[in-house]
């Protein structure tokens, strides 16, 4: 059914579980929309609820049945008990009624409406469960390898997950596949039988030369959001996940884009790590680097440049479980206090240590929690997988070789 399902977008997937996703760290990336290319990223690879940045995929099945004349935008669709109940947001249509192909999928657009996107999925399937197995399907056709859709609209469910990458691919996917209707994504407003139905993207406002796509929240994601901007004859694909307030989230959308537009302006061969250190700030804000236990990296020897212990305790032995990788010492030394305090009770996790390590010629930061016997290791980061949460063991003979920032 879906015609242009093959477009081929490789990336490289440094596959990492993230938590809670309102809790864990940010989740971004930005792609160059002429090519595909990964210009920035950070933690891309964590799982993440995606909320409304769900109904993208419910909109590219729909464009691609009025591409191929299995639907017309005329067309009038019926509204179940089922999609008329959806909980907001929504555009509140009668169960019994119909509303037409056009008026759904802007309700989608800038309403972000859950009923109307159940509509959408019902016209298509017997269900919006049965939807989302050909949503899920989709998705896997287009490279996103580690998403899988359960309802039409993104209201919360446990098992739909997906990542900042592979949203990003679905957004290329939908701009090179659609460009007809991308347009509709710019919309700030449309009109529905006499009312004026207005949208939750500030960007398209505040940002010079935004023009879409989606936004998204629940209390489980966080703020979520895929945009895209054109100056210049250059085009980037931001995509940010997870940030407590969608202010913040529209600022570092809106500073991807303008470093990257400025940086495209300036030629197609993006310099990473300079574009990186704008876009941080000189230091990545977000927690987790994303490939904690992912492709071995050019390495520098270690430095401990912070470790806990008490005179109170004795090590247990040489091992220790690595729980993060940060660009950011502060960042690294808090997350490690956070794990070390959430084992406390049940493990006899004592010290913590933060390396240095130069990769790729970047300066990370390890966290540890460290002075473990290998059976307690092993139990700890089983226990922390038992929650989503990356980890690995390592012997750590260094362990009692402790020195203080």
């Amino acid at each position: 059914m879906l015609k242009k399902i093959g477009f081929g977008l490789l990336f490289f997937m440094g596959f990492v579980l993230s938590g809670n996703a309102a809790e864990a760290s940010i989740s971004s990336i930005m792609v160059n929309a002429d090519n595909g290319k990964v210009m920035y990223e950070a933690n891309a690879d964590e799982l993440r609820y995606p909320a409304s940045l769900t109904k993208l995929m419910t909109l590219y099945i729909t464009f691609n049945a009025l591409e191929n004349g299995h639907l017309k935008l005329t067309d009038r669709l019926k509204v179940s008990r089922v999609a008329a109940s959806r909980s907001p947001s929504k555009l509140g249509v009668g169960a019994g009624t119909t509303i037409t192909v056009k008026d759904a999928i802007m309700a989608v657009i800038v309403k972000s409406a859950n009923d109307c996107a159940t509509v959408l999925a019902e016209h298509f399937s017997k269900s919006e469960a049965e939807f989302a197995v050909l949503m899920t399907r989709t998705a896997k056709k287009l490279g996103m390898k580690h998403t899988v859709f359960k309802n039409a609209s993104g209201l919360p469910n446990s098992q739909q997950k997906t990542t900042a990458r592979d949203m990003s691919v679905l957004a290329l996917a939908v701009y090179k596949h659609f460009p007809q209707y991308y347009k509709w994504f710019s919309a700030q407003s449309f009109q529905y039988r006499g009312r004026t139905i207005t949208g939750h993207n500030h960007l398209l406002k505040t940002f010079a030369g935004a023009d879409g796509m989606k936004t998204g929240y629940t209390a489980a994601s966080g703020y979520n959001i895929i945009t895209s901007a054109k100056r210049g004859g250059k085009r980037v694909i931001a995509v940010t996940m997870g940030h407590r307030y969608y202010g913040e989230r529209d600022r570092r959308a809106a500073t991807m884009m303008d470093k990257g537009l400025i940086h495209l302006r300036k030629s197609s061969n993006v310099n990473k790590v300079l574009l990186a250190q704008q876009i941080d700030g000189g230091r990545n804000t977000n927690a987790r680097a994303t490939r904690i236990a992912s492709a071995p990296v050019k390495v520098t020897p270690k430095k401990t440049v912070y470790a806990q212990n008490s005179a109170k305790v004795v090590n247990k032995g040489n091992y220790a479980v690595q729980v993060g990788s940060f660009s950011d010492y502060k960042r690294a030394k808090n997350y490690a206090l956070s794990v070390k305090s959430s084992l406390a009770k049940k493990f006899a996790v004592y010290n913590i240590k933060v390396e240095e390590i130069k990769a790729n010629e970047r300066t990370m930061y390890r966290s540890k929690v460290i002075g473990l016997a290998k059976n307690d290791a092993q139990s700890v980061c089983k226990n922390m997988k038992r929650q989503n949460k990356p980890c690995f063991v390592v012997a750590d003979s260094s362990s009692m070789k402790l020195a203080q920032k």
